[in-house]
């Protein structure tokens, strides 16, 4: 489950890297706003670097239900409850980064139609 959707959600990633950078250089508007804001420095805010840790927390919670999974049902382990407790906690938490991604998908597509 991980590797097939991981590697999809990173090429989109990196998609959507590129188009923010694109975005970003090629605006005028970005920078005559920038001129307004505060001098003072903060430190900077990675969306791509979100993302990534979002994603690796999600191949992680799949790994360690698997892991679960695999331990109750080679016997290993009896703890079936939680096996299944943290299966469905990885589906949800994978449901849940691909509706971000679909919702982020859908502000770019927009952003991409605004005429400038």
């Amino acid at each position: 489950m991980s590797n097939g959707f991981s590697s999809l959600i990173q090429a989109d990633l990196a998609s959507l890297t590129n188009a923010a950078q694109n975005l970003a250089n090629s605006s005028t508007q970005i920078a005559a706003a920038n001129q307004f804001g505060g001098h003072e420095q903060h430190a900077a805010f990675s969306f791509a670097q979100s993302m990534q840790n979002a994603i690796d927390k999600v191949n992680v919670q799949d790994v360690e239900a698997g892991q679960k999974m695999a331990d109750v049902d080679s016997g290993k382990s009896d703890d079936l409850v939680g096996a299944m407790l943290a299966s469905q906690e990885a589906g949800l938490s994978f449901s849940m980064l691909m509706q971000v991604r679909n919702k982020v998908m859908g502000g770019l597509d927009e952003l991409i139609k605004l005429p400038l």
